[in-house]
């Protein structure tokens, strides 16, 4: 195809993205009160636990809620339409392959929705919970001087900050997907994986402190299921490397 044809192309395949995410935007901006409150359960169940009667989050300024469904409505249409937004990709690439390539990356296209809602639910259920437990517990009825610590989070920071885990726990799953192209296309391979693994190990944690709140629990939480997944891109790796040829 002539460039201009790309570029007409791509221009088509950045509208329909668009128009989905547009419309995944309006439907989460419509059911946001409902995405909140799936949010925000795990912190409203560890409250609970602790003796709070009615959990409740709070807002400090006038437009604050309204920013936050919008926010949130964000969140809910990029999660929702990714996988819209994944297929106009595939098929503006797509042309320009041949068979050959186009089966041997459909296997990662197939592990990248997975593998993301995986990291995700990993956030959700196990290290939420841990670290909300952990950042509640600081409370007190007595506190210093007989003045009570009470714990008033606002709406906007805890969503800020839920939202910022589930996306980074999400894109962090995917270095199978990576580090496995990456050896099949043969700029890696599971040997130099294997030489450079206390390396990864060490960087794992650095993306886990950067990515994460400054709390061990949590930061430990992202690292440990990042340096397995480096384990297993190792074995993936090995499988998927052009072998060479012997005499």
């Amino acid at each position: 195809m002539p460039l201009l044809d790309h570029l007409i192309e791509l221009r088509r395949r950045l509208m329909w993205a668009a128009a989905a995410f547009l419309v995944c935007f309006g439907l989460s901006y419509y059911f946001s009160s409902a995405i909140y409150f799936f949010l925000a359960e795990p912190l409203a169940d560890v409250l609970r636990e602790q003796g709070t009667a009615a959990p409740h989050l709070i807002y400090t300024q006038l437009y604050e809620a309204f920013f936050t469904r919008i926010k949130v409505a964000f969140f809910g249409g990029a999660f929702i339409g990714f996988p819209v937004i994944a297929v106009q990709l595939w098929l503006f690439v797509a042309p320009g392959l041949y068979k050959s390539e186009k089966r041997a990356l459909l296997p990662f296209l197939a592990a990248t929705p997975i593998l993301f809602t995986a990291g995700g639910a990993l956030a959700y259920y196990f290290v939420f919970p841990f670290a909300w437990r952990f950042f509640a517990s600081f409370q007190s009825d007595t506190g210093g001087g007989g003045v009570p610590i009470e714990l008033l989070p606002r709406v906007s920071e805890y969503l800020d900050l839920v939202m910022k885990l589930i996306f980074a726990f999400g894109i962090t799953f995917q270095l199978p997907v990576a580090l496995t192209l990456l050896a099949k296309v043969g700029i890696v391979s599971s040997a130099q994986l294997k030489k450079f693994r206390r390396y990864a190990y060490v960087g794992m944690f650095v993306i886990a402190a950067i990515l994460a709140p400054p709390d061990v629990i949590t930061q430990t939480g992202l690292a440990i299921p990042l340096i397995i997944l480096y384990e297993i891109s190792v074995l993936t790796a090995g499988w998927v490397e052009t072998k060479p040829v012997e005499d």
